[in-house]
């Protein structure tokens, strides 16, 4: 077995790692090329990493030119508790205002670790209201997806 294929984690540990971490590397293309990189909350929607946006963020910008995406989510400080999973793909964006809030609904909840959308109380679920008009929903329709943990070395 070679190095990598021993730190490769399984499909359910990639989903279980994805379940328990909240914040996403996105990389989109600028207009130049160079890549756009920005963080941020994340749900999993269908095995897939899905999260929102303001519309005319450059990232959805980059996104609508060309929708190639890659994404990284991390963890671990010392080497040898490295974990990550990183997906190359393409963005779906969502405009249709039903599927941006419950994906926004969704994304807000995990950021405050709350357990529903109840949980956000009236104000919490009035700014998320709010924000459905300015923004887009993404989500990442993987191409190929990477993992490591290298906590399995050890």
């Amino acid at each position: 077995m070679s190095g990598r294929d021993a730190v490769r984690m399984s499909d359910r540990e990639v989903a279980g790692f994805l379940d328990d971490n909240l914040k996403v590397q996105v990389a989109s293309i600028g207009r130049d090329g160079a890549p756009h990189l920005t963080t941020l909350f994340y749900v999993v929607v269908d095995g897939c990493i899905a999260f929102w946006t303001y519309a005319r963020s450059q990232k959805i910008r980059n996104l609508e030119r060309d929708p190639r995406v890659s994404c990284l989510v991390e963890d671990g400080t010392d080497y040898f508790e490295l974990r990550g999973v990183s997906i190359s793909g393409r963005a779906e964006i969502l405009r249709e205002p039903d599927q941006v809030r419950e994906i926004g609904s969704a994304v807000a909840v995990r950021m405050v670790g709350a357990k529903s959308l109840e949980d956000l109380g009236d104000f919490g679920r009035a700014t998320v209201e709010k924000q459905v008009t300015k923004r887009v929903a993404v989500v990442v329709r993987p191409d190929h997806v990477a993992s490591w943990d290298h906590r399995k070395m050890v």
